[in-house]
């Protein structure tokens, strides 16, 4: 009892922490005079996985591998094929295919390179970790200068600038909110990792099975509300968008921070059914979405099926 509330207040704490740390950096920002578009590429896209980070690093301080990883390939997986696919079922989305593929190519891209260098090497060490980190400066100083001169995703990534709006407008009040939101993160993640372990050993599964659900889906509710809320408000290019740029934040920033700050073990008990579900939930979305002008409910339903194939695979496993 004693863990699942540990594992429950820490949920609360995180979703409002995240969302704390997104609303005052964003506030600090426009005071700095950024642009929407490098806000709605960074800022929200890092603050909306916050969550993740926070929990992730904590576990592998923790000496919890199989949570600090299988929160990530998780939240992936969960992000495409469970959260995707509900918001799909209430609201098909319009799809925009040159703004969508090329990110969604990306995806698929660096969940094949995660899954080679777990494989190969067998653990994250903070070299892989540099270069992970590396990789997402690359990406977002690229992204950041084809936009700027109009590209396909402009106006999705300057739209999720906005997404968690309104904002503190003076500037002590956004820092305020940024660090009270920081130290929930904080808080919360202790909680949840801690009930997560406990909640693992009372239920004879191993710590891995706890991160890729539990934990997983708990850290990405943030991206249901987010999609969803902005599906509702007719922005489908930026439901989408946070979703695949969810997942891209996910693998080079929140796992390479982490094992910049404590190298990850890759679990014995991670297999390549998950990896194959990680790299498949995101060829699917990308097949999905070059393939037609929206996803449907039928596509969304195929989704949802294949999450609950996943997670009937963890249980029997």
């Amino acid at each position: 009892m004693e863990a699942a509330i540990q594992i429950v207040a820490g949920l609360m704490l995180l979703a409002i922490g995240g969302e704390g740390v997104v609303r005052g950096a964003v506030g600090v920002a426009r005071r700095l005079g950024l642009s929407e578009l490098l806000i709605g590429l960074t800022l929200v896209g890092f603050g909306t996985s916050t969550p993740e980070l926070m929990t992730s690093i904590d576990a592998a301080l923790s000496g919890s591998p199989g949570i600090a990883l299988g929160n990530v390939l998780g939240s992936n997986i969960g992000n495409i094929l469970l959260i995707l696919a509900i918001v799909v079922l209430i609201r098909p989305l319009a799809v925009n295919p040159a703004a969508i593929g090329r990110d969604g190519t990306l995806v698929i891209a660096v969940s094949i390179a995660l899954t080679a260098i777990a494989l190969i090497f067998g653990e994250l060490n903070r070299w892989i970790g540099a270069l992970l980190v590396i990789s997402l400066a690359f990406y977002l100083l690229a992204i950041w200068r084809i936009e700027r001169s109009g590209g396909a995703a402009a106006h999705m990534h300057e739209a999720e600038g906005h997404t968690h709006d309104p904002v503190p407008q003076k500037l002590w009040q956004s820092a305020l909110f940024a660090l009270g939101g920081l130290g929930l993160l904080i808080w919360g993640a202790d909680l949840l990792v801690e009930g997560a372990i406990v909640t693992a050993r009372l239920a004879g599964v191993s710590e891995t099975v706890i991160g890729l659900t539990i934990v997983a889906i708990g850290t990405s509710l943030p991206e249901l509300v987010a999609t969803l809320a902005a599906a509702l408000k007719g922005r489908s290019d930026v439901a989408i968008g946070n979703i695949i740029g969810s997942n891209l934040y996910n693998i080079l920033g929140i796992l390479g921070v982490t094992a910049l700050i404590q190298p990850i073990t890759i679990p014995s008990d991670i297999g390549w059914v998950d990896w194959g579900a990680l790299i498949g939930s995101a060829c699917l979305l990308l097949a999905f979405a070059i393939t037609g002008k929206r996803l449907t409910r039928l596509e969304g339903a195929t989704l949802l099926v294949g999450y609950c194939a996943y997670v009937a695979f963890l249980i029997v496993r």
